[in-house]
């Protein structure tokens, strides 16, 4: 019988186990560890809208879909402190993002902040985001909370930052969380610098914002995507 239980324990525990052993073997000397392999999506979840998630040469592209909500690629774990690297590249016109620390529970919630009460619909991915935006005031690295309080350290007295920003090209975000300091460069240059303790963790995803009736299309790549816990 124990060893009919004992079979049966490592059956239920294997996957996590296998997770756990990849994730060691893939953390290089510094303690990074590649948040995408590449190949495939393994280890992310898709969230929200519909848009379209595919892989070529080795980048991971998210296509706008109409008339879907906004979409997220997400880990399937959660992550506390960390720093997390990334490239990206946006076609002009699409607003996308990456969340940190971010939830979809399945049923409704609601919390408290400045005196005002927080709705959040069930299955709403709602977190804190470093904005991808491709406007003209070029906020991209600015930290908004998605599905939630909205903007919570945006770059208007940040100049630099806004700057930095490279229309149609490669672009590198730097994003630091410790504790309930998050901070955020983008191509090296200091952009969001916040303290919120709200949220102590939670998923990474990859936005694809909705378009509405938009027919044409959008999309945004990622490439070389690294964590490092701490």
């Amino acid at each position: 019988m124990k060893t009919m239980l004992l079979s049966a324990a490592l059956a239920v525990f294997a996957p996590a186990i296998a997770a756990l052993h990849a994730a060691e073997s893939a953390r290089d000397a510094a303690g990074w560890t590649p948040l995408f392999d590449g190949k495939s999506l393994d280890g992310w979840v898709q969230r929200g809208g519909k848009a379209k998630y595919r892989i070529e040469d080795g980048v991971l592209i998210g296509s706008c879909v109409p008339n879907t909500p906004n979409s997220f690629l997400c880990t399937a774990r959660d992550y506390t402190n960390f720093i997390l690297e990334l490239e990206f590249k946006v076609d002009p016109g699409l607003n996308s993002g990456v969340q940190i620390r971010s939830h979809a529970f399945e049923k409704p919630a609601e919390f408290e902040w400045n005196g005002k009460k927080v709705k959040v619909p069930a299955g709403r991915v709602h977190g804190l985001q470093a904005e991808i935006d491709t406007s003209a005031r070029a906020w991209s690295a600015g930290l908004f909370e998605e599905g939630a309080r909205g903007w919570m350290n945006d770059l208007k007295n940040n100049e630099a930052a806004r700057k930095a920003f490279k229309q149609g090209e490669w672009n590198q975000f730097h994003i630091e969380a410790r504790g309930d300091s998050v901070r955020t460069w983008i191509n090296g240059v200091p952009a969001a610098d916040l303290k919120d303790s709200r949220v102590a963790a939670g998923f990474i995803g990859l936005q694809v914002h909705g378009v509405g009736k938009r027919e044409q299309a959008l999309e945004v790549r990622f490439r070389n995507l690294r964590i490092k816990e701490l």
